[in-house]
């Protein structure tokens, strides 16, 4: 990920623009780019597609997957779908909100850590199932989970 840059911006939304159903991929391509979705970008997409500014900012908003603001060095990401509420995935929650000092959704102080929910990781055999920066883990216990927390917060 690089800093937000908006001539990058523009450059990868010129790329995809003129896809069908533009939109998602180009939101897509940005928060890959960047982190996340800058303000600044809306008003690039609505114009690239013809849309408006209220447009793109409700599909932003719509789908828990664009983030906000930039995500830590460590995103963790845990599965809140119905097998993994079914194996325990809200008191891993709370575990890992107490663990690492944020709730869904934040970002530690220190810029190491994001934690956020997600609706299926398929990996519903494993349940509960998290994944840090990409690599899955199933039938996660608080020690593990601990584990994750802790690395990511000793990790530059």
């Amino acid at each position: 990920m690089q800093a937000w840059d908006e001539d990058r911006a523009k450059a990868r939304i010129r790329e995809l623009e003129r896809l069908p159903g533009a939109l998602i991929p180009i939101l897509h391509a940005l928060q890959e780019e960047f982190g996340y979705i800058h303000s600044d970008a809306t008003p690039l997409i609505a114009d690239a597609l013809n849309l408006s500014r209220a447009e793109v900012h409700g599909v932003i908003s719509f789908y828990h997957d664009f983030r906000h603001s930039p995500p830590g060095r460590h995103v963790l990401r845990i599965c809140r779908a119905e097998s993994c509420q079914a194996m325990g995935c809200d008191a891993l929650i709370d575990h890992v909100e107490n663990r690492a000092g944020v709730k869904l959704g934040e970002t530690t102080p220190d810029g190491s850590l994001t934690v956020e929910q997600v609706f299926c990781l398929g990996n519903c055999a494993l349940s509960p199932a998290v994944m840090m920066d990409g690599e899955p883990y199933g039938r996660v216990s608080p020690g593990v989970a601990d584990f994750l927390v802790d690395s990511a917060r000793r990790a530059q």
